[in-house]
């Protein structure tokens, strides 16, 4: 029995000495930074040890999430990988196509969230902030900064950290390693969100590796937000919940 737990363990760090050590600390990392990020940095956490106010269990949320996935990333590729920033996409890439993709985008996503807004409900969940939200444009506008914050470290994260990271070993198939945990996060929201996750998964991936920067999937994910609660803040003050 003991030398056949010998020999199964020697196996295994023969395998292990196999492994590519940069794609196997990102994977692990990118575990361990999602563990931190839904252990500490999340809305349950504040209302369990800091406070009950909705407003600011969200901006703590998205100011503390956004912060952690950013720094741990950076943390990793310039002190563990001993790599530079813009090998991870960080830089401006092909602005023409980043800037043009982006906007075909939104242009499609923009009817799509005006259709799925129609209905009291959606107006009363966006933004996710809570109502005073829909009263007060100074609260709205720096909500809407600690968003833009927040997919800052969203996106530099799976489509920067993850991604490029793994894209020199693995190639495309970076595109769907990342999507996975990505929708994966979503779940608990609309199922019309959840599946359009997969998708949206995707072609952000694609938009990034094709553009050479994480920027332009980071400016396409803030309009899209910031369109979600425009647009309801709008439905709730108009009590205009048609198509036109």
């Amino acid at each position: 029995m003991i030398e056949y737990l010998k020999n199964e363990f020697k196996k295994l760090v023969t395998e292990t000495k196999t492994l590519d050590f940069k794609v196997t600390y990102i994977l692990i990392s990118v575990s361990v930074i999602t563990f931190i990020s839904m252990a500490f940095a999340t809305p349950m956490f504040y209302y369990e040890h800091i406070g009950r106010d909705r407003l600011i269990s969200r901006l703590y949320w998205f100011t503390a999430d956004g912060a952690l996935m950013f720094f741990l990333s950076v943390i990793s590729i310039k002190f563990v990988l001993k790599e530079k920033l813009s090998d991870y996409g960080f830089r401006m890439g092909d602005k023409k196509f980043g800037f043009i993709s982006s906007l075909v985008f939104f242009l499609v996503m923009l009817p799509l969230v005006w259709i799925v807004s129609a209905s009291e409900s959606f107006a009363n969940t966006y933004p996710l902030g809570g109502s005073e939200l829909k009263t007060n444009i100074g609260l709205f506008l720096i909500y809407e900064a600690c968003v833009m914050f927040y997919m800052l470290g969203w996106e530099f994260f799976w489509r920067g950290y993850m991604l490029f990271g793994l894209k020199p070993k693995l190639g495309y198939y970076s595109v769907f390693i990342q999507m996975i945990p990505f929708f994966i996060l979503h779940r608990g929201k609309p199922e019309l969100e959840l599946f359009a996750s997969i998708i949206a998964g995707i072609i952000l991936g694609i938009q990034a590796l094709r553009s050479n920067s994480f920027f332009y999937c980071w400016l396409l994910h803030c309009c899209v937000m910031i369109s979600i609660d425009s647009v309801s803040v709008i439905r709730f003050a108009t009590k205009f919940y048609g198509l036109f």
